[in-house]
């Protein structure tokens, strides 16, 4: 068993303080604990729709920042109330610029980067830094700073102590804090970036934190498509190491497609892949892209053009190396109870048809539920052999997702996110020109 840690109650004290408040803090321990060899976890934690749906009632607080399941549902009510399109992701912008805030409201408890998941705390991080912007302009920056340690009885060590730092305020406060931040970042560590928020918003603040040396997790389902795809792409090609949240989601659609082909009666037929189609909830196509980028980067197709229409669906065409055309649709379809990660996969179909041998044609769906699976059979598919594959579900939270990339990664861009990332933002870019 993990040991289970225990925090301090957190020290408020002014901005310029902190830096050698800090480095006293482990010296001047009389046992000798010097804090945890580990890393630096920065976490950008605004939780606009908790800060919401906190102040104006609807959910009780305090704010802790993360996607707790009352929060989902209260949002998902909002939806209703306010008669948005029952297909808006509960979390979308959209849905908490709706809701109204009294301005004589009550302050109630932020708890931002206070809380440590234990998925996260179990990894013993050195450092944990959490910006925390407040939907109140007005108010000036709060830092606070809290030690801890396992339990001595749950058998902790002296090595895996370390402390936790809040930079709390309104966005141009925090702008105005972020010398401090880099003060307090330990030089001979590594350290991450954990952007928990859309791409869309504090541009400034998401370069100047982003800096060559460190590690980047950010969510491509969260922010303008374009701007989520350039930005990636930006990043790969500086050799910059980046991980994408909504990269792995896609992972078990990635390894049931790749169970059905490795048979290896199935896998010559990965060589007359004629149609590509791929179902997306709502209209962000950023994980449809990246799904359908990264079955062309590893069959080896040759992108020749993408099209958009009126109603979002996107068609692309490639080439297969024996000149044959390919093509890939990307099509949204208004779900009514949409995950929480927009443009979510719900299901894919490739057909296979060799062109000396017709009657060994195959179809694969891979679908999330079996409604879908219905949905993709039609279209005269009978003819064809009919292989069909419900997607396991993940039910990670986003907190034990970040927790495997802080625990695996080696601190480098996965070589296949790498290759699919430049394909996916060409065909975004070639839908948007033609």
């Amino acid at each position: 068993m993990s040991p289970q840690l225990t925090l301090q109650t957190p020290l408020q004290l002014p901005p310029a303080e902190i830096p050698n408040y800090l480095s006293k803090l482990w010296s001047n321990d009389d046992s000798g604990n010097k804090g945890s060899n580990t890393f630096c976890l920065i976490i950008w934690q605004p939780a606009w729709m908790e800060q919401k749906l906190v102040k104006s009632h609807r959910v009780n607080g305090p704010i802790i920042g993360n996607q707790r399941l009352d929060l989902v549902e209260a949002a998902r009510q909002v939806v209703l109330d306010e008669e948005l399109p029952h297909s808006t992701p509960p979390l979308d912008e959209s849905v908490h610029s709706t809701v109204s805030l009294n301005k004589t409201e009550h302050k109630v408890e932020d708890l931002r980067g206070q809380h440590i998941d234990s998925a996260i705390s179990d990894l013993k991080p050195r450092r944990l830094i959490t910006l925390a912007p407040t939907i109140e302009e007005v108010n000036e920056l709060e830092t606070l700073v809290a030690a801890y340690c396992p339990l001595p009885e749950e058998g902790g060590g002296s090595s895996a102590c370390g402390d936790v730092v809040v930079f709390r305020g309104a966005l141009n406060a925090l702008k105005h804090g972020l010398n401090i931040v880099e003060k307090v970042i330990p030089e001979k560590l590594p350290s991450w970036l954990w952007w928990n928020g859309s791409l869309n918003e504090a541009p400034e603040l998401l370069e100047r934190l982003t800096t060559s040396t460190r590690r980047i997790i950010l969510d491509t389902a969260l922010g303008d498509p374009d701007r989520c795809l350039n930005f990636l792409q930006e990043k790969i090609k500086k050799g910059q190491a980046i991980n994408d949240l909504n990269w792995l989601r896609l992972r078990t659609w990635r390894e049931t497609l790749a169970m059905v082909f490795d048979p290896l009666l199935r896998r010559k037929a990965l060589e007359s892949v004629v149609k590509l189609d791929i179902d997306i909830e709502g209209n962000h196509p950023v994980q449809g892209l990246l799904l359908t980028a990264w079955i062309a980067d590893r069959l080896n197709w040759k992108l020749l053009e993408c099209t958009t229409n009126e109603v979002g669906l996107l068609q692309g065409k490639f080439e297969r190396f024996d000149k044959t055309i390919i093509t890939s649709t990307l099509t949204p379809l208004p779900i009514g109870h949409p995950s929480i990660h927009p443009g979510a996969i719900v299901g894919l179909r490739l057909i296979c048809e060799p062109n000396q041998k017709p009657k060994d044609a195959i179809c694969v769906i891979l679908a999330a539920e079996s409604g879908e699976c219905m949905r993709l059979e039609a279209g005269g598919m009978a003819r064809m052999e009919l292989i069909e594959e419900v997607v396991p579900s993940q039910s990670n939270s986003l907190e034990m997702d970040v927790a495997r990339l802080l625990s695996s990664s080696r601190g480098s861009t996965s070589p296949l996110l790498a290759s699919a990332a430049p394909i996916a933002n060409k065909l975004l870019n070639l839908s948007k020109s033609n």
